[in-house]
């Protein structure tokens, strides 16, 4: 008998009655763990929507479009967390995504020397297990009194905008937006870095051997590639800076007011549920509860449309 011979004989040998029992094993597992996270986030929505529905009955959608947060007449309204909620999210991933990506880069595409790569990604992921509490005590004590002249400036020079037309006090939401970017910063900078270092060397090679120069490899081919992977830190960063609680409390200054300006106290739905919470009874509670329900649907359509995005981005790749 030939060596080839045995070889395909060897190839073609029935998998034993353990492997396959392993594999059915581990099948049922995935499928369990899948169905149970779902049924953890109906669960969560269920509960969620039970205790809000004495306020869903009776403020109902105007609860979206009031302005007014009063406990004393239980007159309730969630616009200006949601206003808050959005914009200092949306300020912390303008500052975060394009800093992250950049870092991520740096660090995956061989800029710096092996020690120094190793350094900077032990210190990224320290900065990502920090308390959030911390974070909160080093945005009162240190980056309020820095962001001080800087807001001052700005309302000076810029204060004809609605966006700068009040005279800095301290906490506000410019102060929240720079505390979270600075929070999501190692979310964004590690899932990129991985996302970058998985895509095939093919890719790299094939660039370069067609003259692409390294920073054109790196916007034209190792980007889109790794595309879907960014994105999704993205979001996941988007998530936590939508949820954050006790960090954004402390330095946001817990303004139930409606101001457009980026330098004024204001609030999120987070910080309005933490701070309230544990004193309220009765229909306030059930308008804190409409608030959690307004933010877990502020965040699933975020994800949503992020899965759009990245599916047309697919799509088009592809084709």
């Amino acid at each position: 008998m030939t060596a080839a011979t045995s070889d395909s004989q060897a190839e073609i040998q029935p998998r034993s009655t353990i492997e396959v029992s392993l594999d059915k094993g581990f099948s049922w597992i995935t499928f369990i763990a899948a169905v149970g996270v779902a049924a953890i986030l109906a669960w969560i929505a269920i509960v969620v929507g039970i205790q809000a529905f004495p306020a869903v009955q009776k403020f109902g959608a105007k609860f979206l479009t009031t302005t007014t947060w009063n406990p004393v007449k239980d007159n309730f309204g969630v616009f200006p967390m949601m206003y808050g909620t959005l914009v200092s999210s949306l300020i912390a991933l303008l500052l975060a995504v394009p800093t992250g990506l950049a870092c991520a880069i740096v660090l995956s595409e061989n800029f710096l020397p092996r020690s120094v790569r190793t350094v900077s990604v032990f210190l990224m992921e320290l900065l990502a297990a920090i308390p959030s509490i911390v974070y909160g005590f080093w945005g009162i004590f240190v980056l309020i009194p820095f962001l001080r002249p800087i807001e001052a400036w700005l309302h000076q020079y810029l204060g004809w905008m609605p966006l700068f037309s009040t005279p800095p006090v301290g906490p506000g939401m410019l102060a929240a937006g720079v505390i979270l970017a600075i929070m999501i910063l190692p979310i964004i900078t590690a899932l990129s870095r991985d996302s970058l270092a998985a895509v095939p060397s093919d890719l790299r090679l094939g660039a370069y051997g067609v003259g692409s120069t390294r920073w054109q490899t790196i916007f034209s081919v190792l980007i889109p590639a790794a595309f879907s992977g960014i994105v999704g830190g993205i979001m996941l960063a988007l998530g936590r800076a939508l949820g954050e609680t006790m960090a954004v409390t402390l330095v946001i200054g817990n303004s139930n007011d409606l101001n457009f300006s980026l330098i004024a106290p204001a609030n999120t739905i987070a910080s309005l549920i933490v701070s309230q919470f544990s004193e309220s009874t009765g229909i306030q509670k059930s308008a804190l509860m409409y608030a959690g329900l307004v933010l877990f649907a502020i965040t699933l359509i975020v994800n949503i449309l992020a899965e759009l995005i990245v599916r047309r981005v697919n799509t088009y790749s592809s084709k």
